[in-house]
């Protein structure tokens, strides 16, 4: 043994395990609008009530995103991812809105093709209950059947009436409430208009509605976030009697001076 070293034998302290924080969590069930198969989004976890900040406050305007093929159990549609936002919490259940859509990249980018061009239109609209959203389309010049010629583009006159007509459509359609504008969106009868009507400047393929953003949103009652998801609010009934109150005269009797 070394001279001056203490033979007393010292335990070693075991270091404390740290707590998982995901325990302490709350959670919480996210719903979409009712007008897809599929209301159940999913899950999210949020701190419990603490620190002057409530657990419904935390949860407030929080953004999820889902694709439509899980939405409406169509896996032909999921290229188009949705955004949903959280408007309203109500026990344990998150009640979201749309919030915006893209196509997604892989998506875009198989739509690009050699000899063709493309053609993009972006318009602000505004709906009918006070939504102001930005689309954003995209097509390209499609052949003819028996064309020989290897390329297939466009003059900058026909590209500039084809995002003309692609601008009055888009403003057209938008004329409505944000819940038509959606549905609208899931069954593309937009972009369909367009090939329609462009058909006429010059043929086109793969028109898509490839990007969708709420920009304002006006002030939304909790009613009607809840009519959005199937819930009904009957308006309470003013209850009461009318009272007919005795119009007093002014002045009153005054005393006759002799």
């Amino acid at each position: 043994m070394t001279i001056g070293k203490s033979n007393r034998q010292f335990r070693k302290k075991g270091r404390k395990q740290k707590a998982d924080p995901f325990l302490k969590k709350v959670w919480y069930d996210v719903k979409a609008p009712n007008i897809f198969r599929e209301t159940q989004i999913g899950k999210t976890c949020v701190n419990p009530t603490g620190g002057g900040k409530t657990s419904e406050q935390q949860l407030d305007k929080r953004m999820f995103e889902v694709s439509l093929g899980d939405l409406n159990k169509d896996e032909r549609k999921s290229y188009m991812q949705f955004k949903f936002r959280v408007e309203h919490v109500s026990g344990t259940n998150c009640f979201t809105n749309f919030y915006g859509m893209r196509l997604t990249n892989d998506k875009v980018q198989s739509l690009v093709v050699k000899y063709h061009t493309l053609i993009e239109a972006v318009v602000n609209v505004k709906t009918t209950d006070g939504y102001t959203v930005r689309i954003f389309c995209i097509g390209f010049t499609k052949k003819d059947r028996n064309q020989v010629k290897k390329t297939c583009y466009a003059q900058s006159s026909q590209v500039r009436e084809i995002r003309r007509r692609m601008v009055n459509i888009m403003i057209k359609e938008s004329n409505c409430t944000l819940k038509e504008l959606t549905l609208k969106l899931i069954s593309e009868s937009v972009p369909k208009e367009i090939t329609k009507q462009c058909q006429s400047v010059f043929p086109l393929q793969n028109v898509y509605l490839r990007k969708m953003k709420v920009l304002k949103t006006p002030k939304v009652d909790v009613d009607t976030i809840l009519k959005l998801h199937g819930f009904e609010t009957k308006k309470k009934k003013e209850t009461g009697k009318k009272v007919n109150r005795k119009k007093k005269k002014r002045g009153g009797n005054k005393k006759k001076k002799n």
